[in-house]
C-alpha cells in the first residue's frame, strides 16, 4: 500500500506543479513560475530515481489518479494566487 501511496503522491506533485506553472507562465507571474519550475525539476529528479523500481497495473492506476488530481489541484492553487 505504501508503494501505491508514494506513486500517487509522486504523480500528484509533479503534475500539480506543472499545471500551476503553465498558469503562472501564461499570466507572466515570473516569481511564481520560477518557484514552480524549480519544484518540477526537483520532483522529476526524485521520480526518475524511483519510478524504474515500481510496476504493475495498480501502480499505473495510482499514478494516473495522482496526475489527474494534481492537474485540478494545480489549477485551483494557481487560480488562488
Amino acid at each position: 500500500m505504501w508503494i501505491l501511496s508514494r506513486t500517487f503522491l509522486q504523480a500528484f506533485g509533479i503534475v500539480c506543479c506543472t499545471s500551476a506553472n503553465v498558469v503562472f507562465i501564461a499570466r507572466g507571474q515570473l516569481s511564481h513560475a520560477f518557484i514552480t519550475g524549480c519544484l518540477i525539476s526537483y520532483i522529476w529528479w526524485y521520480n526518475a530515481r524511483t519510478a524504474a523500481h515500481t510496476s504493475g497495473r495498480w501502480t499505473a492506476v495510482a499514478y494516473a489518479l495522482g496526475a489527474g488530481t494534481g492537474t485540478v489541484t494545480g489549477m485551483w492553487i494557481a487560480r488562488l494566487l
